[in-house]
């Protein structure tokens, strides 16, 4: 009878073992996880933010005309007023493409100025996926030439 109940501690302390065992491993796989999301989700933000330090750099090298900096990023401007938004699609991989296979939206809308001084133009820079989640937003004011 003794050598029987050894026996079954044993088998109780494996089975305490294996459980301890499984629960690291499941605390372990959740964590690895959560970091790849969220290392996912730091190198959208950043490739956003590098779309839009461009887009506001070549608003300021045009001086502010929304049509040539749409030119320039690879973009369209609106059909209806080309003064007034553009917007530059890209892919999964951040690779400028066609709105069919977008993933990625980058919209240059102009505002009106908020300083009286007609000689700068501001615009409003947005970066967000096609899901409508905003990845960066940014206003960035230029001289005009006029």
């Amino acid at each position: 009878m003794n050598q029987r109940s050894r026996s079954t501690l044993f088998l109780i302390e494996q089975l305490i073992v294996v459980f301890v065992f499984a629960v690291c491993a499941a605390a372990c796989v959740r964590i690895l996880v959560y970091s790849y999301l969220t290392s996912k989700d730091s190198k959208d933000v950043i490739n956003a933010i590098m779309v839009a330090e461009s887009g506001a750099d070549s608003y300021k090298a045009t001086a502010g005309d929304i049509g040539k900096t749409a030119e320039i990023l690879g973009g369209v401007a609106d059909k209806a007023d080309s003064a007034s938004e553009a917007i530059v699609y890209y892919d999964k991989q951040w690779q400028i493409c066609g709105k069919d296979s977008a993933y990625y939206i980058f919209r240059l809308t102009s505002r009106d100025p908020e300083t009286p001084a007609a000689s700068l133009l501001s615009c409003e820079l947005l970066v967000e996926k096609l899901t409508g989640e905003n990845l960066v937003s940014l206003t960035v004011a230029a001289r005009s030439n006029a």
